[in-house]
């Protein structure tokens, strides 16, 4: 086939696959899921050219990239949390569920038990990017974002190493007494790849400045773990996996604001790409797979109730796997996880690119491979409409939910009150008597600044008050918008260099970019706003009563007297004593925590009831 006509396919299938991906996400709809459909009714178009996938391009070209912009995202600290479950998950059910499936394949094929287990291992490892795109759509707790994004970044090595040992054992070459000791290798030869790449990566990195440098090394960094760890028998997915950890933890230390903000922006749209057209291509399959199964000799009436058997044991081997284990360690007292949290992971199964690409790993003299091909593609489109349709469903049915938006500003309010407090000590530690004050007056007004707006996002809602820094907003883009058609006008005019023009239009895009933006409001709910729970840190939090009755209305009377407008209201929980937040131009709140001493307040906000402590600044 000539370049060119590569070229065009090559187009076409990231063209249409963002378009797929797009119309998904607009109408609410799982976007593995229609990509994969569009794909099978795509491969019963007489000018759709059939598709081959070759399972070295996946496991070398797309594998690594994908689990890389996966593990730089992964808290380390909550991945340490959760470790014992991750690794349930992603050793131990990939196991269980390789070997429930051969049994099965075994007594309905005529097949040799290694070869079914080798079948088992393909279609064990869930893909966690169809189960993470349906709890970006419908908001799911972090706790179990994070567990399926965990097991993801291992299951898959697991699964390459077990299919490895099975084609051994099914060539005669092979004694599964060495399986234990093999995968050991594996695993630990990865992390060590992995951990001296990341390393070694590292110290480039320290003395990379150009955002560009670092974004072009941060492209390499999946296949410098990848290639070495394979070349030398270890895991190339485990060391793809420590090693991303491993610099996105250290991101903050390693790299400028600038490589952290390209590199982001940068895998986020390879991310894009290549899920939405790995699912694609696996629709595209469809009907090669098929043909071939249909030929294979077998009795097809058998072919339908292997795949069946398969799929249902597949399905099933994760909930007899989660619940055993969730069951027991609350027995033990070891987690109180609501026992809704297993119900939701153990559905939340979907099969995807690996599964197909394993599948192809198989030789082509083992028997029934056009049957064994065709199962893989059962258990990857089965999990996905069965699975990917009804996940939804269940979480909505055991009323779970993601965070509120309300709750994360809460969480980055406090956040942000921390740092800003810390580098205000700064500042007055670092003030010469050389610093001109319109300059510290300016870095205070400032930091000040950041800290409200953030405060600003909670209590009422935009739509019933104007705050400040909406009014900052709302002026400022509009100053912008007319600055940036001056220098266009100058542009158009050719009076200055293009060069110049394009640095000041960057530094006004920068700007604009950097201005704080409301979240859309979450829908109406009756839940609280609370604070965290956390308070054995702080004494006045631990003394402080939840609420102080108050006779009087709710309002600040400092305002009222001085003809003042407020933004928000907080009472203080020793007096109750209601004044005006930090946003509003009176500042009564923290002024009476000054005359007092008074250390907690409380939010009056309708909703709320979350308390902030002046003297540890600390949520609660």
């Amino acid at each position: 086939m000539r370049p060119v006509h590569v070229a065009i396919e090559l187009v076409a299938l990231v063209a249409t696959a963002t378009a797929l991906a797009a119309l998904a996400r607009r109408f609410g709809i799982s976007e593995p899921l229609v990509l994969t459909l569009a794909g099978v009714a795509a491969s019963y178009l007489p000018f759709v050219p059939e598709v081959h996938l070759d399972p070295e391009i996946v496991l070398l070209g797309l594998l690594p990239p994908l689990l890389y912009t996966a593990a730089i995202r992964t808290s380390l600290v909550d991945f340490r949390a959760d470790m014992r479950n991750i690794a349930l998950l992603s050793v131990g059910l990939v196991l269980f569920s390789a070997f429930a499936v051969g049994v099965v394949v075994w007594w309905l094929l005529p097949v040799p038990f290694a070869v079914a287990v080798a079948l088992g291992a393909v279609v064990a490892p869930p893909d966690a990017v169809a189960a993470t795109a349906v709890a970006r759509r419908i908001g799911m707790p972090r706790r179990i974002v994070t567990l399926l994004e965990g097991e993801s970044l291992f299951n898959d090595a697991t699964a390459l190493v077990t299919l490895r040992t099975a084609i051994a054992a099914a060539a005669g070459t092979y004694e599964m007494w060495r399986a234990g000791l093999d995968f050991l290798v594996a695993a630990g030869g990865g992390a060590a790849v992995g951990v001296a790449v990341a390393y070694l990566l590292a110290l480039l990195r320290r003395r990379i400045s150009d955002p560009v440098l670092d974004t072009t090394l941060s492209f390499l960094a999946p296949f410098l773990a990848y290639l070495p760890a394979e070349e030398l028998g270890a895991s190339g997915v485990i060391a793809v996996v420590v090693c991303g950890i491993i610099l996105g933890h250290n991101a903050p230390v390693w790299q400028s604001a600038a490589s952290r903000i390209a590199e982001r922006t940068n895998w986020n749209t390879i991310q894009f790409i290549l899920e939405s057209s790995v699912f694609l291509i696996i629709g595209l399959q469809v009907r090669a797979i098929l043909e071939g199964a249909w030929s294979s000799g077998l009795d097809r009436g058998t072919l339908v109730v292997t795949a069946v058997a398969v799929l249902a044991t597949v399905v099933l081997a994760r909930p007899l796997w989660i619940f055993p284990w969730a069951l027991l360690w609350r027995a033990t007292g070891s987690d109180d996880t609501p026992m809704t949290y297993p119900a939701v992971v153990s559905w939340a199964g979907m099969r995807g690119v690996v599964t197909l690409a394993a599948v192809l790993l198989l030789p082509e003299d083992t028997p029934q491979l056009p049957v064994l091909k065709m199962l893989a593609l059962v258990v990857v489109a089965g999990t996905l409409l069965l699975q990917g349709t009804s996940l939804p469903w269940l979480v909505r049915l055991l009323k779970l939910r993601g965070p509120s938006r309300a709750e994360d500003a809460l969480q980055k309010a406090s956040l942000l009150q921390q740092a800003v407090s810390a580098g205000l000590a700064e500042l007055d530690r670092r003030i010469t008597p050389e610093t001109p004050e319109a300059v510290v007056l300016s870095l205070r007004e400032r930091v000040t600044w950041q800290t409200n707006a953030a405060w600003e996002r909670l209590g009422r809602s935009e739509s019933e008050q104007v705050t400040p820094t909406a009014e900052y907003r709302r002026l400022r883009l509009a100053m912008l918008r007319v600055e940036r058609e001056t220098v266009l006008r100058v542009r158009d005019s050719g009076t200055l260099d293009y060069e110049i023009l394009q640095h000041v239009l960057a530094r006004l895009d920068l700007e604009e970019s950097m201005i704080d933006r409301f979240d859309e409001a979450d829908e109406e709910t009756a839940e609280t706003l609370s604070g965290p729970g956390t308070t054995e840190n702080c004494e006045h939090l631990l003394a402080a009563p939840l609420f102080l009755r108050q006779d009087g209305p709710d309002e600040c009377a400092e305002c009222l007297a001085e003809g003042l407008v407020w933004v928000h209201l907080r009472m203080c929980l020793t007096c109750g004593h209601i004044a005006c937040c930090d946003s509003s131009p009176g500042n009564h709140a923290t002024a009476h925590y000054g005359s007092t001493a008074h250390p907690v307040i409380r939010s009056v906000e309708p909703g709320e009831a979350w308390r902030w402590c002046y003297v540890d600044e600390l949520l609660g």
